[in-house]
């Protein structure tokens, strides 16, 4: 299969974030988790629970910006009760991930007197010690894949320990999918750790786009393994149902070649 973009692939490296969590509430926050997330509701889990990230319940996975056939109900401040008592996953967006697993969203520099105001924390500290969370990272960089992040919003396993039992009995920081890779944070000490490359891409750039080393998963051949491609029907729900209009494409360019 070579007839997929690097979006596509990062698509379906999301769904599989949510494959094995049967049923569970999915609250993918942006694009490509969106689509991710509805993927994997066609394919790997149909049991997965979505919504519209508004108000509704959706029976179906229909496509971005359409609602499809509803189910139900959730206001705004039921998803608080969830946040606190029920089975969520949520993937949320990270303008900074450190060494650690801790992701920030709130502000860049000091924090006394940040240079750059963000979202604020919203509700990263409450969904990384009460539900599994993931990242999404569109462009991975040295000033996202940081040393220490600036402010800590979602915490990260190290942090939550030291925190005590209330704050880590429920932490699982999941995967973080960027447009290079797929990391999970089981690394040495409860570390970022890479799990595979997706097509095209090489270690070496991997190691260039982040500001801090990290493990590495390898086969018992020394081998990193490779994100995994679209199938024929996954690409099919990518282009013609979930995203018919393009617009992952937008938000993952596809890479530029090298003059030859």
């Amino acid at each position: 299969m070579t007839d997929h973009t690097r979006a596509d692939v990062c698509a379906a490296a999301i769904a599989d974030a949510f494959a094995d969590d049967g049923e569970i509430f999915a609250s993918p926050m942006g694009l490509l988790p969106t689509i991710g997330a509805r993927l994997a509701k066609l394919t790997s889990n149909p049991d997965l629970v979505v919504s519209d990230g508004e108000s509704l319940w959706l029976a179906s996975a229909p496509a971005i910006g359409r609602t499809g056939v509803v189910e139900g109900w959730i206001p705004f401040r039921k998803v608080f009760d969830i946040v606190n008592y029920g089975k969520r996953h949520v993937m949320m967006g990270a303008t900074q991930v450190d060494r650690d697993g801790n992701q920030n969203i709130s502000a860049l520099g000091d924090f006394a007197q940040p240079t750059r105001q963000l979202l604020g924390s919203r509700g990263a500290p409450g969904n990384t010690v009460n539900n599994r969370t993931s990242y999404w990272v569109p462009r991975h960089s040295p000033r996202v894949f940081v040393e220490a992040v600036d402010v800590v919003c979602g915490v990260g396993p190290k942090r939550a320990r030291t925190a005590g039992v209330a704050a880590s009995k429920y932490n699982d920081i999941y995967r973080i999918v960027s447009n290079l890779a797929v990391f999970d944070v089981r690394g040495e000490g409860d570390t970022v750790r890479l799990l595979s490359l997706h097509p095209g891409v090489t270690l070496e750039e991997v190691v260039a786009a982040t500001g801090f080393a990290f493990d590495v998963l390898r086969s018992a051949s020394g081998e990193v393994a490779t994100t995994r491609e679209p199938t024929s029907e996954e690409l099919h729900l990518i282009r013609d149902v979930l995203d018919p209009k393009g617009l992952r494409l937008r938000e993952v360019p596809e890479p530029e070649k090298a003059a030859s």
